[in-house]
């Protein structure tokens, strides 16, 4: 590991000579939405943005969303039991419920999770266009759940001509993945149509290296339909349904802990639209937004040979509604005016029953809603091409605990003669109590206040050779108050505090005989800051202080691409939770390598392969959770 680690930072040393943005491979023409809710070239962007193309998914051959996370800077991932499995983030050492997931600028967070985080375990890429990762707080553009960061997921529409393709592939554990898709473009119209399965027999959730053997297996469906109509000087107008199905086989979070009958299924709907106008020879952009989210989810253990006396279902549903309307103005030369009205209802019901050796428990929480109305103001200055800045300012009316006002700075300063951008940002955030913190019979609060955080980042960004190489280094400070934990009687309240700091350096360099290289560096210290904490002063759990990642990219004539990707992890905490009292244990270090490849037969014919943890580590993201092996995957793909 140490190797990996001296090599890591001599090869950043060495792309220092040239250059980079802190993405993993931005031009600094390149447009990001998410930043300003505008359409922004990233040289005039003051925030820490990554961004991923559908390229950089076909070469790497992602299977999810989560696995192309895991190669971003700033961001730390955990998995509990391989594909199919609980998977969340952190962003710069903050909670995953602090990191808000929207999809065609839809919130994803869970209302009916008892903190709201959104669980990528189902989230495939079958259908999506680019991803954004906005680091640092945004709830001034946001809301609540955006206090470290936003991961804005695009998914894809027709363009050009109408076509068909389809993709199938299998290997190790009995996976496979199938995915058949239309779009295309006729006149006024144009359309995206794609359904998605995917599957595999999956490993023991717990951990083999503890006797586990039990496999616990995932089945996922998806359905996305997407149709955009040009209307001309009436505007466009864009409709999109998404449904997702899955069912994952799970096991108890303790070091045996093998359940062949706990299973997790979950079904997802999404409706939206989005109508944009614009008035005053294009001074004036009006862009209205209507959501409605629908989800279902329930987790079964019933009575089995390992576990005669134990039962428990779990049944939970939710529901976002939003509506929104951002008015863009630009009738100043130097200035665009963005103000947005946003209303949003959440709505959530759970029910928890089960029987063990201590007895028959049941909870029901019953059916709850809370209305968000909120307003927002961003000025997006530009002075001569060079000084940037974004100044913002929101507010939030909360009909159960009141208003919250955040706000943010974000200067920039390009000198185009060097393509050396600094940046600095500022910024509030918080995250409202959930639906189950707030009305929960038992461990509910009413009188909970939002969890509340205050960012700030500085940096550069240098670019040689029109973008061939780029270096970018960012330096974050996070403070988090007002965080919820509970009294002696498990209620929930408002105690806790922590930090994060930390540096983010990511290189590239493009196009060198037919390579690409991307490498990145992050360095994380967080703190438990509540003084009467068992943990005060030590780490929060889950967070490596070092990570890193390489991917080279080679690609011969359009017709074969090969891809290397190698990604460190440093050692971090963890809490045995079935010890008693709680254990506090270090996770070992590890590094994995993968490989994937890809060949073009015809125009519409390709195969490929990939293979992952080349080396067959054995390493854990979660105590007592298995993580996969060495695997192997061959496919196609077909383009007509």
């Amino acid at each position: 590991m140490k190797t990996f680690y001296l090599f890591t930072v001599f090869l950043l040393n060495s792309f220092s000579l040239f250059a980079q943005t802190d993405t993993i491979k931005t031009t600094l023409n390149e447009v990001v939405v998410s930043a300003n809710r505008t359409e922004t070239p990233y040289y005039s962007l003051a925030s820490s943005v990554t961004v991923i193309n559908s390229n950089d998914i076909i070469k790497t051959q992602a299977h999810s969303v989560f696995d192309l996370l895991r190669y971003v800077p700033g961001i730390s991932v955990m998995q509990q039991g391989g594909i199919g499995k609980l998977s969340n983030t952190f962003i710069r050492g903050a909670n995953p419920n602090h990191v808000l997931v929207i999809v065609d600028g839809i919130e994803m967070n869970d209302a009916s999770s008892p903190n709201n985080a959104f669980d990528f375990s189902s989230l495939s890429t079958y259908d999506i266009e680019k991803i954004e990762i906005i680091r640092g707080p945004q709830s001034t553009l946001y809301g609540s759940d955006a206090i470290a960061g936003v991961i804005s997921i695009f998914t894809k529409k027709g363009n050009d001509k109408p076509g068909f393709s389809f993709l199938g592939e299998g290997g190790s554990n009995g996976f496979y993945k199938t995915q058949l898709s239309a779009s295309g473009k006729y006149d006024f119209i144009n359309y995206f149509v794609s359904a998605n399965r995917n599957g595999t027999d999956g490993i023991s959730s717990s951990n083999s290296i503890y006797g586990n053997k039990e496999k616990d297996g995932f089945i996922n469906n998806g359905v996305t339909t997407k149709v955009g109509l040009d209307l001309s000087n009436l505007g466009y107008l864009s409709l999109m349904y998404k449904f997702t199905k899955a069912e994952s086989e799970l096991d108890q979070n303790e070091k045996l802990g093998d359940d062949p009958n706990y299973t997790y299924k979950t079904e997802e709907q999404i409706f939206s639209g989005m109508f944009q106008l614009n008035s005053f020879q294009n001074k004036w952009e009006k862009i209205f937004k209507g959501s409605l989210i629908k989800r279902f989810g329930r987790t079964l253990d019933e009575y089995d040979e390992l576990h005669p006396g134990t039962f428990s279902d779990s049944y939970n549903r939710a529901q976002r509604i939003k509506f929104e309307w951002q008015n863009n103005l630009k009738f100043l030369d130097h200035n665009l005016i963005s103000i947005g009205l946003e209303t949003e209802t959440e709505r959530a019901y759970t029910s928890y029953y089960s029987e063990s050796m201590w007895g028959t428990y049941e909870s029901v929480f019953p059916e709850q809603s809370i209305r968000t109305s909120s307003i927002y103001l961003q000025d997006q200055i530009n002075i001569s091409n060079s000084l940037f800045a974004a100044i913002g300012i929101r507010y939030d009316d909360n009909e159960k605990y009141g208003n919250v006002t955040t706000y943010r700075i974000a200067p920039a300063y390009f000198i185009s003669e060097t393509s050396t951008k600094l940046k600095f940002t500022y910024g509030t955030g918080y995250k409202a109590p959930s639906l189950y913190y707030i009305f929960d019979p038992l461990f509910g609060n009413p009188e909970l206040e939002p969890e509340k955080s205050k960012g700030w980042d500085i940096g550069f960004d240098q670019t040689l050779d029109n973008g061939k190489f780029n270096l970018g280094v960012t330096y974050f400070n996070l403070k988090f108050e007002n965080m919820f934990g509970f009294d002696s009687n498990f209620k929930t309240i408002n105690i806790a505090e922590a930090s994060s700091k930390g540096v983010e350096i990511s290189a590239s360099a493009n196009d060198l005989l037919g390579l690409d290289i991307s490498a990145n560096y992050t360095y994380t210290v967080t703190k438990d800051e509540y003084e009467q904490s068992t943990d005060y002063g030590k780490n929060l759990i889950r967070r490596p202080k070092h990570q890193a990642s390489i991917t080279i990219n080679y690609n011969y004539n359009q017709l074969l691409n090969l891809n290397t990707q190698i990604r460190f992890i440093g050692k971090r905490d963890d809490k045995d939770f079935t010890a008693f009292p709680v254990e506090r244990i270090t996770l070992a270090d590890y590094t994995i390598v993968n490989l994937a490849g890809s060949y073009k037969i015809l125009d519409y014919l390709e195969l490929t392969a990939r293979l992952e943890n080349l080396f067959d580590k054995k390493y854990e993201e979660v105590l007592y959770y298995g993580t996969l092996g060495r695997t192997f995957y061959i496919g196609v793909n077909i383009s007509l």
